[in-house]
């Protein structure tokens, strides 16, 4: 049967994996720096040094792995036409409260996306990431929602298989999901919700919640769930979003929007994200034109340098959060996860170059473009990579929530998991 398919999954890195790694630390070679470079070149060489010695003295990969294992993880393969079956690796809690709501969370790795090349990325990220939401999301009180929640690693991430023929673009990481939430059993799937035209029409609806699913989606899960949003409208009653992607309205597309946009002066938390914006296209997007147009060159760095990928991380997780107080555990987990992931590190990269290769970047104009069948939750975080003004934002769909929180940068899930999951309940 489908569910006999299903299949419980444990992380185990082989010893022999770990020997390498910690021979190629003891063996690392590091460049020289400037005096007081700090972070305006990158990640500062003091940085690495130290959090190389970590990792190599100290640093207990077991333990994490204990501690990731006791997430409720599976595996399963879903077809994908063109590409056969791929082995997908999965996070899914459920809940015993009826009419419980399934919730597809999305995250990935490095990226970054949005205008013609400059603003369509992200950063790393991964089912990691639902971590510390798991615990939030199943305590509910009785007049909250409870939620199903299903957090998958795309292919090429992870512990899901890698794809090994060109052409795995933003359709098939969406038709990759659809096919894992059919397969999990979720009615929903194909089914019109009486919800969703009851929400559209500011009427009240008493029908059943768990035929319906809900999205969250940040960083390359931004992009993911809009395609799904796009390709199986009828499968998903609404989006949360604490990464938006959208353009100043315009009068031709939207004329009443660019009329309200004109009236409506920026407040000042939005000029503030305006300059965040600006800042990130100037001078935090460029790694993302390399692994767009070149990723395997990049790739060979990644694959056999556990420095080079602490680095090319490292520099992320930093700039992207809102002084995260990020811990050396923390961080060389995260970089963990990419180097022990079962494509490797260099098959994270090549997302970019195929959502950019698309021909006529249809999946890409799409998602930043009015998508009328999913309501939409929409949340700023002042220290996100784009951080635009709240306007913009209404023209993606029709918003039925929006928060703007006064603290927090990309890795929301992990830097405030309680508001997302607030967000969420909400």
């Amino acid at each position: 049967t489908k569910m006999a398919a299903i299949k419980s999954y444990f992380i185990s890195i082989p010893q022999s994996a770990l020997d390498q790694v910690s021979q190629k630390l003891s063996l690392a070679t590091f460049p020289d720096e400037l005096h007081e470079a700090g972070w305006d070149y990158g990640a500062p060489l003091a940085d690495i040094k130290r959090l190389t010695t970590y990792w190599r003295e100290k640093y207990d990969w077991r333990k994490h792995e204990r501690e990731l294992n006791e997430l409720p993880q599976f595996m399963t393969t879903v077809k994908v036409d063109g590409f056969g079956e791929l082995d997908i690796h999965f996070v899914h809690q459920t809940t015993s409260v009826k009419k419980a709501v399934p919730l597809l969370f999305e995250r990935t790795r490095l990226s970054s996306l949005e205008g013609a090349y400059a603003k369509r990325f992200k950063g790393p990220g991964s089912f990691f990431e639902i971590s510390k939401m798991l615990p939030l999301l199943a305590k509910t009180k009785d007049a909250e929602p409870a939620f199903h929640i299903v957090a998958p690693s795309l292919p090429n991430f992870g512990f899901s298989q890698g794809i090994k023929k060109k052409g795995f673009m933003l359709p098939q990481y969406a038709e990759t999901c659809h096919k894992l939430m059919l397969k999990l059993g979720y009615p929903q799937y194909g089914k019109p919700s009486p919800l969703l035209k009851a929400y559209a029409s500011n009427e009240q609806s008493d029908a059943d919640p768990s035929n319906t699913l809900v999205t969250q989606g940040g960083d390359w899960g931004f992009w993911i769930t809009r395609t799904i949003s796009r390709l199986y409208p009828s499968s998903c009653l609404a989006s949360h979003l604490n990464m938006i992607v959208s353009s100043r309205p315009a009068p031709g597309t939207s004329p009443l929007l660019a009329l309200r946009h004109a009236l409506t002066p920026y407040t000042a938390a939005e000029r503030a994200g305006l300059e965040r914006s600006h800042w990130f296209e100037k001078e935090g997007s460029h790694y993302s034109f390399l692994q767009a147009s070149k990723p395997q060159t990049l790739g060979y760095a990644l694959a056999d340098s556990p420095v080079a990928l602490l680095a090319w991380i490292y520099e992320k997780l930093h700039d992207w959060t809102d002084d995260y107080p990020w811990t050396d555990d923390e961080i060389l987990t995260w970089i963990c996860l990419y180097l022990f992931s079962t494509a490797g590190p260099t098959a994270s990269l090549r997302i970019y170059y195929e959502a950019l290769h698309e021909k006529g970047d249809v999946s890409l104009n799409a998602a930043t473009g009015w998508l009328p069948g999913t309501l939409l939750g929409l949340a700023q975080f002042p220290r996100d990579i784009y951080v635009y003004p709240r306007v913009w934002g209404k023209g993606l769909g029709k918003v039925v929530f929006e928060r703007e929180r006064e603290s927090g940068g990309h890795f929301a899930a992990w830097e405030r998991p309680e508001w997302v999951a607030e967000d969420l309940k909400e």
